[in-house]
């Protein structure tokens, strides 16, 4: 019968991902059939080699597998690109894993997932779309290639006021009606809004996105509505955003931004379906639907005259108030992941790990820019960091400068801070047990003479 060694061998060899493990010191001691073909390599020239020579465009801080030797900490779904002896480029999806043996490191295994052949074949999609886009003219397509790039799986949050948005969103995905949705800057609001033009029916039809604020007034009737030949000198038959996203979604962004007499426009688009070019006479009916976002709550613009009521309460048929992001502090170590992931790969790094005085500094900092201002911060660390740690001195400085001249709370002396906490645990146990000094014993999990001196000591009863 054969032996452990080579059951675990045959076993490991037929498992459909890359596997490759090295010893301690970077020397390959297994490479399975299918991280040869991974990365375009016999198991002959890689086993018994060091990894990097086998790998050149990799280094020591590069590598995951090198890295994981050095620090003995795992990393998770690494995104990693990288030529072989050959010069052939390979992208895969690393998870790499330290092997201990006794509590010391002996090495360290990788489990590979290809991207290369996705990579390949999404390549050849977008040039195939490029050229029917150009030989055919306007024509409708999938929503990726009108810049609808998100998902509701792409929205990071444990949140349970965003999980409960997010439930909110995929339900209105499914029909027609107007979405009127309400964030500070940077709290995310496209990226919902295309999470719900994805998720929706219209998935394959247009998705066009328009902030009211970035085009002068005097303009935006006409690239809204199109305009009209002879409307006025030099016009031409033009259609306008509406007509371009006929049978998809407009995104109307900063809608307050909006002058009121094209609020009554886009009112009338939203009540009777048709619109009419500028200087135009001929009324285009239209499948649309729309969605308007606002920065600031939407009562407020109504009061202050910058927001037609009668068109807030046509959009509010669904309201979705996105959460500023010091509202959901529990979501900043999961975005905080995640943009590293990023801007790893973008950057060819490997960051591991965030300081814990980063992201003390990070849960106690506001956040006036949200979910923007953290990535940015990210990034900004993660084109100073050197190692494979984020430290406070790589943030920007408005970020440590604002934390240091933060107001700290004063120490509580530890004795009293213990005697409360003591004092409101026993207070919770005896409610719980209805004043049962045995039961509430072994809520605490201490002894029942214990728990009588000190609630005697405290007066409970």
């Amino acid at each position: 019968m054969a032996n452990a060694k080579e059951m675990l061998q045959a076993i490991l060899s037929t498992i459909d991902e890359g596997i490759h493990a090295v010893d301690a010191s970077g020397v390959t001691i297994f490479y399975n059939h299918i991280a040869s073909k991974l990365d375009g390599l016999e198991s002959k020239e890689v086993l018994g080699k060091h990894l990097l020579s086998n790998f050149p465009s990799l280094s020591t801080e590069t590598s995951t597998l090198m890295k994981v030797c050095q620090t003995g900490e795992p990393i998770f779904n690494q995104h990693q690109s990288y030529r072989n002896i050959r010069g052939v480029l390979v992208d895969t999806v690393n998870t790499s894993l330290p092997i201990k043996v006794n509590g010391k490191l002996v090495g360290a295994v990788e489990i590979a997932k290809d991207l290369t052949r996705i990579k390949q074949l999404s390549e050849k999609l977008i040039d195939l779309q490029a050229r029917i886009d150009t030989t055919s003219g306007p024509k409708k397509s999938d929503s990726s290639s009108t810049g609808a790039v998100f998902h509701m799986t792409d929205i990071i949050t444990k949140d349970p006021s965003f999980l409960k948005l997010k439930s909110r969103a995929e339900k209105v995905a499914s029909t027609t009606s107007p979405v009127l949705i309400y964030g500070e800057t940077g709290t995310g609001k496209e990226l919902l809004v295309q999470s719900i033009h994805n998720a929706s029916p219209r998935h394959n039809q247009p998705f066009i996105a328009q902030n009211c604020a970035a085009i002068p007034s005097s303009l935006l009737e006409s690239i809204l509505f199109g305009t009209a030949k002879g409307s006025y000198t030099g016009a031409t038959d033009r259609p306008g955003l509406f007509e371009l996203a006929d049978g998809g979604t407009l995104f109307l962004d900063e809608l307050s931004s909006m002058p009121l007499d094209i609020q009554a426009k886009l009112l009338r688009v939203l009540q009777n379906g048709v619109i009419r070019r500028v200087g135009g006479t001929k009324e285009r009916a239209l499948n649309l639907r729309i969605i308007a976002a606002l920065n600031e709550p939407p009562e407020v613009c109504v009061r202050e005259k910058r927001l037609r009521s009668d068109l807030y309460f046509r959009l509010n048929v669904v309201p979705l108030h996105i959460p500023k992001l010091k509202d959901r502090r529990c979501d900043i170590p999961l975005l905080v992941d995640h943009f590293v992931q990023k801007y790893n790969f973008q950057f060819g790094k490997l960051v591991t790990k965030v300081d814990e005085s980063v992201k003390e500094m990070f849960h106690h900092y506001e956040w006036p820019g949200n979910v923007r201002e953290l990535e940015h911060a990210i990034e900004s660390a993660m084109n100073m960091v050197e190692g494979d740690r984020i430290l406070t001195e790589h943030l920007p400085p408005h970020i440590t400068e604002n934390c240091a001249a933060m107001p700290r709370p004063p120490l509580q002396p530890l004795r009293k801070v213990l005697m409360e906490t003591e004092e409101r645990l026993i207070t919770q146990a005896l409610q719980q047990t209805n004043g049962n000094i045995q039961q509430a014993a072994k809520l605490l999990q201490i002894p029942r003479q214990t728990l009588q001196y000190k609630s005697n000591k405290l007066k409970l009863s």
